[in-house]
């Protein structure tokens, strides 16, 4: 069974997933094209950040901050699931969850950053009507970067 709820980012759970995340992202990207979100700004109040469970285990997390300043979006960041958890649907339960909150909070854009060398990542995004657009906020063009937006106007899930 696959739970989702709220987790905090300075738990014991999260830091072990921050970390597999930040070595994954480390291995495939220089640090300056890693956009990686610290544990303070996952607990800004304008930040949602949720925990994936398993059968009771820990196993995925992602994070969705609201911002205004090119327009009004919800950035998804720190998007992980661990490869024991992988190919079940949790990254995709985790994109719906977040984007409900989204919508629940009136915002109807989505966007993300994420690298070149992530297929499947790109693939899930893709399939959930994710496209390509220029950087946005404060992103800089990045050889090493995609950005891509969806509009949650649909009022549908993922």
């Amino acid at each position: 069974m696959i739970e989702i709820g709220p987790l905090d980012p300075a738990s014991d759970a999260a830091a072990a997933l921050l970390a597999a995340s930040d070595a994954y992202l480390g291995a495939l990207y220089p640090a300056e094209s890693n956009h990686l979100e610290s544990v303070a700004g996952l607990q800004q109040a304008h930040v949602l950040f949720l925990g994936t469970r398993v059968d009771g285990q820990v196993c995925g997390c992602g994070a969705v901050k609201i911002l205004h300043d090119d327009g009004s979006y919800g950035e998804l960041k720190r998007l992980f699931v661990t490869p024991a958890a992988r190919g079940r649907g949790v990254a995709r339960r985790l994109m719906a969850a977040l984007e409900h909150h989204l919508r629940q909070q009136d915002i109807r854009l989505a966007r993300l950053e994420t690298g070149i060398h992530q297929p499947e990542a790109l693939a899930l995004y893709q399939r959930l009507g994710y496209t390509l657009r220029p950087p946005f906020g404060q992103y800089q063009p990045d050889p090493l970067s995609m950005f891509l937006e969806r509009s949650l106007e649909d009022g549908g899930g993922s």
